[in-house]
């Protein structure tokens, strides 16, 4: 038999996440997925599994569980204290966490989100294919409650030799972000577009796996009237009639009527999932 965790504090929002599921837009199904990609294959690869393995994501204020057997863990993402039954432990190292002891990732210190990696990994029944909890859909495991319990799936032969440590990607006081003008971008007129690439915006209290909502100067419309629904991509710059610009993130909706004036590329997204409220964003015109 493999190891199962039970949820002992199951924090602000805590879920289950893996690559997600990509290629099925076409029939109303989002990517979901880690929102930080790399810190969470990074996690997994310190425990000694595939990157394509699941890891719990939490959201600000951490989680805790306790393994029934003994595991190999691993906090990594934005950094938090870690402790095993109330006794500090490295963050972003791996440790064994004893049969019946508490691992306790604690409220993130810069950044929002933690990922929890374990040997084997977090394995809940998949759903077309992922193991991802997509908030908008409701597809995969609901987030975590206190005692849920969720099995693991069994370790994997070491493939790498072991390392001491790793280097982690440091805390941002704000966020730069590539875009490419989208398919609506003469939606708006030419002094919106130049403001759009040189204001200052913030990064809004309501912002959530979705999608990272901005405050700041609004965008003018050089054309009135409503766009029909069309499809939506990850990283997609949505402008809502407020104005402000909403950039798309994992937990997306595949279609959308208010028109994109812009795409911020895949790679750039990882920043955004440890930019916190009031964390100030600029949008920069990619090879501008």
């Amino acid at each position: 038999m493999t190891a199962s965790l039970e949820v002992i504090r199951a924090g602000a929002l805590t879920t289950v996440q893996d690559e997600g599921r990509a290629g099925l837009a076409h029939l109303g199904v989002g990517r979901a997925g880690a929102l930080d990609a790399p810190a969470a294959a990074l996690a997994n690869r310190l425990v000694g599994n595939l990157v394509t393995d699941a890891v719990l994501e939490t959201t600000v204020t951490g989680c805790a569980v306790r393994p029934d057997r003994v595991v190999r863990a691993v906090v990594g993402g934005a950094p938090c204290r870690v402790a095993v039954d109330g006794r500090p432990v490295a963050w972003g190292a791996a440790v064994d966490v004893p049969a019946g002891a508490v691992l306790d990732a604690g409220p993130a210190v810069h950044g929002l989100r933690c990922y929890l990696a374990f040997a084997g990994g977090v394995a809940p029944e998949p759903v077309l294919g992922s193991r991802s909890a997509d908030l908008l859909s409701g597809l995969g495991p609901a987030p975590l409650r206190v005692g849920d319990v969720l099995p693991l799936g069994p370790p994997r032969p070491a493939m790498t030799a072991p390392v001491d440590a790793v280097p982690w990607p440091g805390a941002s006081a704000g966020l730069v972000l590539p875009v490419h003008f989208g398919p609506r971008h003469s939606w708006f007129t030419p002094a919106a577009l130049r403001m759009f690439t040189t204001a200052e915006y913030r990064v809004s209290v309501r912002s959530n796996r979705i999608g990272l909502r901005t405050e700041g100067p609004a965008l003018e419309r050089s054309r009135t009237g409503e766009l029909p629904s069309e499809g939506m991509v990850l990283g997609a710059v949505q402008v809502p009639p407020d104005g402000r610009p909403v950039v798309f993130l994992n937990d997306h909706p595949t279609t959308g009527g208010y028109p994109v004036v812009a795409v911020v590329p895949e790679p750039a997204l990882a920043a955004v999932a440890q930019a916190g409220a009031g964390a100030v964003v600029r949008f920069v015109r990619a090879g501008g």
